[in-house]
């Protein structure tokens, strides 16, 4: 069951200060804010809630299911708008995710690779999506398999591959996710790639400090899921 509508006021003293904070952490770094892309995750919110964070302006969203990204984005169609896919893709929904979503987040094997490739008339933008962290409960590739990944994906037509994602451990304190963000980050530039999909409302700044380009980030937009 997705959420109803939220407050505009909420949603523009939220965007607010993940703006500020974004600005911060980019002067931390010594980067610009317009390098980084904020993502509102608006999975499981209604279509109405995100009509609303569009007045309060912002562009990009993040669905993790296929079918309620494609029912939302036909419910606000409204231009200038992106799409990202952020959660896991079955191959099964691969042709349905291609016309919606400007960016595919979690590409996570070769099979997919192939399936996106086959189903892709014009070139689609991926990010290859890795478990720095190793954790067995979440989807992507090993480090050491970042490689194999890019050559597969170099070998196969329309396949825009943009750069890697990831998704940090859930902790207290985001300067202990700081390592995985660093190694991501180590990781692309060892492979060519630029853009770093990584950090959420817990540990965006951290990420964005380690050279995050899109940050996904809910909670702190929209407020607590009810």
């Amino acid at each position: 069951m997705t959420n109803s509508s939220i407050e505009p006021q909420t949603v523009v003293s939220r965007l607010a200060s993940v703006r500020a904070a974004i600005e911060e952490a980019c002067e931390r770094a010594g980067r610009l804010p317009e390098d980084v892309t904020l993502i509102a995750v608006s999975k499981t919110w209604h279509a109405e809630a995100v009509s609303e964070a569009i007045t309060a302006g912002l562009t990009d969203f993040g669905e993790n299911r296929v079918q309620e990204g494609i029912a939302k984005a036909s419910e606000v169609a409204s231009p200038g708008v992106r799409w990202h896919l952020i959660g896991h893709l079955q191959t099964n929904k691969v042709r349905a995710a291609l016309g919606p979503f400007a960016i595919l987040h979690s590409v996570d094997s070769e099979r997919l690779l192939r399936a996106i490739s086959a189903a892709a008339t014009v070139p689609v933008a991926i990010m290859i999506e890795v478990n720095v962290a190793a954790e067995p409960s979440k989807d992507g590739i090993a480090p050491a398999e970042v490689a194999g990944m890019l050559s597969c994906a170099a070998n196969l037509p329309n396949l825009d591959v943009r750069g890697l994602m990831t998704v940090a451990p859930h902790v207290g304190n985001a300067e202990l996710v700081r390592p995985v963000f660093r190694e991501l980050r180590e990781l692309a530039a060892a492979n060519g790639l630029r853009e770093l999909s990584m950090g959420m409302t817990n540990d965006y700044e951290v990420a964005i400090e380690e050279g995050a380009t899109f940050v996904r980030v809910g909670r702190a937009i929209f407020g607590e899921r009810q």
